[in-house]
């Protein structure tokens, strides 16, 4: 292919790719954390903040001072442990007898390979508020599920 069909920025190298911005909330909510997530994040900008700077870090950077000065720390409630409530890790029966533990976190402590889910996800809302033995249902992409709680604790 001729010179004259290409383009200057096909030659440059690429950029890095940043992570999903923090704190994609709706307008008005309050940016929960956990005590542990609010510490894994202030760990995780003294880390960045010693290492060679580049424009993804300097974003990461950004990113993480920016949640951490809205972050409001949620600490667990005192027990017995009872009722499901933000921080709480929920051991649910499904309809099929399996046993599930999520975490109910903020939305920068999600992590879907730990079970760490949103508050905000329609699991999470179900369970809030729910006590051990009730049975909560909540809509996920395969139709209605019921749940059963089994167990909640606390860190």
């Amino acid at each position: 292919m001729s010179k004259a069909f290409t383009r200057e920025s096909d030659e440059l190298p690429e950029r890095p790719a940043l992570k999903q911005p923090l704190s994609a909330l709706p307008p008005g909510t309050k940016n929960y954390f956990t005590p542990p997530g609010v510490l894994k994040l202030r760990l995780e900008l003294e880390r960045l903040v010693s290492e060679p700077s580049s424009t993804a870090i300097r974003q990461r950077i950004f990113e993480i001072q920016e949640s951490l000065l809205s972050a409001v720390a949620v600490p667990p409630p005192p027990p017995p442990w009872e009722q499901v409530l933000f921080g709480a890790t929920v051991t649910v029966r499904n309809q099929l007898g399996e046993h599930i533990t999520y975490r109910i976190v903020g939305v920068d402590e999600t992590d879907t390979d730990r079970d760490f889910i949103s508050w905000l996800s329609p699991v999470a809302k179900a369970l809030l508020k729910a006590r051990v033995g009730e049975q909560v249902r909540f809509r996920a992409p395969a139709g209605e599920q019921d749940l059963e709680i089994v167990k909640v604790e606390y860190e």
